[in-house]
């Protein structure tokens, strides 16, 4: 049987133990990588603040450590776990826990897209009481960080208020970075327009098992309602800071002219760039996020919601 009061206390030799008599092993293929700090877990799910009002996701619940702290405080977790034998043992840590439901499978259903049982499984926990809201709160596998994050801070049916999050902290430094440096671009624009961002801890290597090559951070996103009434269409936001950036090296003149091709000329794009107060002669990269605000609804009305569509890459 397994051990959930030991699976609480998550150390390595614990871990090494149970995969070894369970037959498996991390995955480094699933970006498995297991906080082995215990303070970091209490950590984690302070910042969280889990209460009976709060619905969890949880995305690579691995053992079910986690999962089953946050299970004790929340109305409801939804636990997703891609490795069948880690799903095993998180069932086996929250056995007997009518809150939880765990999802064995990928979480996305593509790059751009979250797997539709667990928006399903969402959907139904935040139903049972309309005062319930939405926090992420994981231990994310490096690979699916991005994705994760970005299709779910712009869903606006669930509008999560809260992520808590262990991430590369490459990518928690481009989340909170500032226009003009090199980490700024279109997950800097989407995350900073709806929410506000804190590195609440940096992480070294040594405190994961196994040890990850670079640093992580536990990251804080809050999202704030004042920031998403600032954006009538947050698709088409989303939409178009993603194309701008994919031409970060050019002069925003000439990205604005590509994303309408035919449809203006490039006087027309000087005269509708001078009319939104921006130079057309600086990249993206330089503007400060109300003036993305600003752009997109500008591009909207212009180009009626139709944009040349590139191939979009990940953030």
């Amino acid at each position: 049987m397994y051990d959930k009061i030991m699976a609480e206390r998550q150390t390595q030799t614990y871990l090494k133990n149970l995969f070894e008599r369970r037959g498996i092993a991390p995955r480094k293929q699933f970006g498995q990588n297991f906080l082995i700090d215990l303070n970091l877990h209490d950590l984690i799910i302070e910042t969280a603040a889990p209460t009976e009002k709060d619905v969890i996701l949880e995305v690579g619940s691995g053992t079910g450590a986690l999962t089953s702290a946050l299970a004790e405080k929340a109305a409801a977790v939804v636990t997703v776990e891609i490795d069948e034998g880690m799903a095993k043992l998180t069932r086996e840590a929250v056995d007997g826990r009518p809150n939880v439901r765990v999802v064995e499978g990928d979480a996305l259903q593509s790059k751009h897209v979250i797997n539709p049982i667990v928006l399903d499984h969402l959907r139904a926990a935040l139903a049972v009481d309309p005062e319930r809201r939405l926090k992420l709160v994981a231990n994310l596998p490096y690979n699916v960080a991005t994705p994760i994050i970005s299709n779910l801070i712009v869903n606006d049916e669930l509008r999560p208020v809260l992520f808590v999050v262990t991430i590369q902290l490459e990518m928690a430094e481009k989340m909170r970075a500032k226009p003009s440096t090199a980490d700024f671009g279109a997950l800097s624009v989407l995350i900073q327009a709806l929410a506000d961002v804190e590195i609440v801890r940096v992480l070294r290597p040594a405190v994961f098992w196994p040890r990850p090559n670079v640093d992580s951070a536990i990251v804080a996103i809050a999202t704030r309602p004042e920031k998403r009434a600032l954006i009538t269409d947050l698709t088409w936001f989303h939409k178009v800071t993603r194309q701008i950036f994919l031409q970060r090296r050019k002069n925003l003149r000439g990205v604005l002219f590509n994303l309408g091709r035919e449809r203006w000329t490039k006087p027309e794009v000087d005269q509708f760039l001078e009319a939104q107060g921006i130079d057309g002669r600086v990249r993206a990269e330089s503007l400060e996020v109300g003036a993305f605000l600003k752009l997109a609804e500008g591009l909207k009305e212009r180009l009626g919601e139709e944009i040349e569509n590139n191939k979009v890459e990940s953030f």
